[in-house]
């Protein structure tokens, strides 16, 4: 009976354990044996909160027996339990069995090291709770320029890697080539469109219009002072090659240097075809290189040059130390496979052809020509350039013809039905190349010998007129706002007037989007516009309209002779394509930037100005009368065309009133007598009067609101 009596003394180290691993654990009324409660989940702990603090100070008053006393006591009190199990209750042998699967636990918990403890967590931490410690990051040795978070280099050339990246993306989305079209569907196109070329020659300058259905689509013009240097053959002096940019800049003469990028060098010709290609190891800076200009310089930026050089003809473009041949695919397959088995046997081997869509119906003999006189051409660049000493470069070697002459051999062809020319030098120059080149369409040249402008009659200059505007009305009476930024031109389209004829929402918008990819194609051309291109168009629902309206976009740029490609449609629904940039566009060429705003439009005043166009200021013209108006008026038209004259503005200027009285002789001017004026027959009655005046005065002043005490 001694062992039962010695128990609690025993189990005090015990309550200790339970103390640290189960916190406010709840206790039964009488102290001795843990509540039920605690298997569900806890819920009571704060009601033995009282009985722990008990339980914690009774096992600090009790001595620590060794682990070797401590584990005989444990075993002696495990087995006098078993034999008292027979004699107790349900809740006892509840309370027995769960106090040995604690104790074992603690034997568990006790043979385990330190590591194994410090694996498994704190004894603050619930069961189960898996703590693990992270290693400090390894610093691998890495090559420079290869790590996660530092800039990467590839190698080779970045604008080759960039082309190789754009074709495999567009083989991943799925873009494919033009399709090649029958014979059916290219004579349709031709039957579809009427089209007529308008050349107009008034003194220096040549305009050329191209009229589709009587509606101008493209529109070119010659200037002495902006001349295009696409084209041009020089051979230009290296000033400076920058490996970090992949890229050169050329003297051509031109003032201003060209820059040549790494991906127009033509590196077999410098004779490193199997060797790294680097620009910097190609070129060095005071070394002649022979180049073509592919582009005009365009604001800040200078020509752009390629080494590749590429000689046009009438019917195929000439292309020296090259070896592919291509054809047009706006050609019917029929006239392609003809024309590749003409070319096999004009063509030389070391040299490729690029045949244009002029070419079509072309016999042997004219393609013949064509090539030899083109490779006659490449000859005298050659011995130009060997002529030409490096100290004598920057040189012209090979010119472009005139804008006349390039234009009407680029696109006149059996599409159009006819060639209206307006001037005499217009004329013999046009009517001279193509008796030349096209003896066939000679009968289309037609001479304009009417007093009346040619382009007044195809109404060319009031569609000028509007394609220079910000904002285009459709005919159904939307609208386009084209805007021209720094980094792309942007396209919103809006519904205006148009409000449907019947049908809901959707049916009014796709067919105002259906309208508006039609003149944006037109506008696009006529303007000459190029870059980046993102067009908002309205809202659709329906996958359906929008993609109606893209084959509507596509469609109408079929028409287009510039390379194009409509890229995708983004998740906000705006078209993103790209156009090809060759020269400046219609609004450069029929303006210049003004002065005083530097292209921007506004003036940037750090004040408030003092103007009368400033905010505010309607109230007070209207209370001026119809002089003021008239002053404002003036005022905001000389803001319009001139936006420095601020000095001249401020002053008003001077009416031909105010001149002819500062002429004319003095007059005595006799003073002029107010309506209300009064007259009196005596001093008496005047001072009578003005004595009520000041009765009056004092009244109105008497009954006057107290108002704020003056300082």
């Amino acid at each position: 009976m001694e062992a039962p009596v010695e128990q609690p003394a025993e189990e005090a180290p015990e309550a200790e354990h339970e103390a640290d691993e189960h916190e406010g654990e709840d206790t039964d009324e009488y102290g001795d044996r843990p509540s039920r409660r605690r298997r569900r989940g806890g819920r009571r702990r704060r009601r033995g909160e009282a009985n722990d603090t008990d339980d914690e100070q009774h096992v600090d008053d009790a001595p620590a027996p060794s682990r070797a006393e401590e584990s005989r006591s444990e075993d002696e009190q495990g087995r006098g339990q078993d034999a008292d199990e027979s004699d107790e209750d349900d809740d006892s042998s509840a309370s027995g069995s769960s106090s040995s699967s604690r104790r074992r636990r603690r034997r568990r918990r006790r043979s385990g090291d330190a590591a194994a403890e410090a694996d498994h967590g704190t004894a603050d931490d619930p069961e189960r709770t898996v703590v693990k410690v992270r290693e400090p990051r390894k610093k691998e040795e890495r090559e420079p320029g290869t790590g996660f978070d530092e800039v990467q280099s590839i190698k080779g050339s970045t604008r080759m890697e960039a082309k190789k990246q754009r074709r495999r993306e567009g083989r991943e989305q799925g873009r494919r080539r033009v399709p090649i079209i029958t014979e059916a569907e290219f004579l349709a196109r031709r039957e579809a469109v009427e089209r007529v070329m308008v050349v107009r020659q008034s003194g220096e300058r040549t305009q050329i219009g191209v009229l589709e259905d009587n509606v101008l689509v493209e529109h070119y013009v010659n200037k002495e002072q902006a001349t295009s240097y696409v084209g041009n053959v020089y051979l230009g002096k290296v000033q400076n090659v920058l490996p970090s940019m992949e890229a050169a800049f050329v003297d051509i003469g031109k003032g201003r240097n060209a820059v040549l990028y790494a991906g127009e060098v033509n590196f077999e010709a410098l004779g490193m075809a199997h060797g790294p290609r680097r620009i910097e190891t190609a070129l060095k800076s005071g070394q002649s290189v022979l180049v073509q200009v592919t582009k005009d310089p365009i604001g800040h930026k200078g020509a752009r040059l390629t080494s590749q050089v590429s000689l046009p003809g009438r019917y195929l473009v000439y292309v020296p130390e090259g070896s592919m041949t291509g054809i047009s695919r706006k050609l019917p397959d029929t006239e392609r496979s003809r024309l590749k088995t003409i070319l096999k046997k004009i063509v030389p081997e070391d040299a490729g052809v690029i045949v244009r869509t002029a070419a079509e119906g072309a016999s042997e003999d004219e393609l013949r020509r064509d090539v030899e006189r083109l490779q006659g051409q490449w000859e005298d660049i050659q011995k130009k350039a060997k002529g030409t000493s490096a100290s004598n470069a920057p040189t012209l070697l090979y010119g472009e013809p005139d804008m006349t002459v390039r234009v009407v051999r680029d696109i006149f062809n059996e599409d159009f039905s006819k060639v209206i020319v307006s001037g005499d030098e217009a004329w013999e120059t046009i009517h001279g190349y193509v008796s030349h080149v096209a003896p066939d369409l000679t009968e289309r040249l037609s001479r304009w010998t009417s007093e009346v402008d040619v382009f007044a009659t195809y109404r060319i200059d009031e569609q000028l007129m509007k394609a220079l505007d910000r904002k285009v009305y459709l005919p159904s009476g939307g609208s386009l706002v084209i805007d021209k930024t720094e980094a792309m031109i942007v396209v919103d389209v809006n519904t205006g007037k148009f409000t449907g004829q019947g049908g809901n929402l959707e049916e009014t918008v796709t067919r105002n989007n259906l309208e508006a990819a039609e003149e944006i194609v037109r506008q696009l051309r006529l303007r000459d516009l190029g870059g980046i291109v993102v067009v908002d168009f309205i809202d659709m629902v329906l996958e359906s309209n929008r993609d109606l309206v893209l084959r509507r976009l596509l469609e109408c740029l079929g028409r287009d002779r510039t390379k194009h490609q409509v890229a995708e449609v983004t998740s906000l629904g705006l078209v993103q394509m790209t156009r090809k940039r060759v020269g400046q566009g219609l609004l450069e060429s029929f303006s210049e930037t003004c002065v005083h705003c530097n292209g921007r439009g506004v003036i940037v005043h750090m004040e408030q100005p003092t103007s009368v166009g400033g905010g505010g200021g309607g109230k007070k013209s209207k209370k001026r009368g119809r002089g003021g108006a008239g002053q404002d008026h003036e005022h905001g038209q000389d803001h319009e065309h001139g936006h420095g004259h601020d000095e001249h503005a401020a002053e008003p200027a001077e009416t031909e009133a105010e001149l002819a009285a500062e002429v004319a002789a003095p007059v005595a001017v006799e003073p002029e007598v107010a309506a209300d004026e009064e007259f009196y027959s005596s001093p008496a009655e005047a001072e009578a009067a003005a004595s009520r005046r000041g009765r009056r005065r004092a009244s109105r002043k008497a009954s006057a609101p107290a108002g704020a005490p003056k300082a």
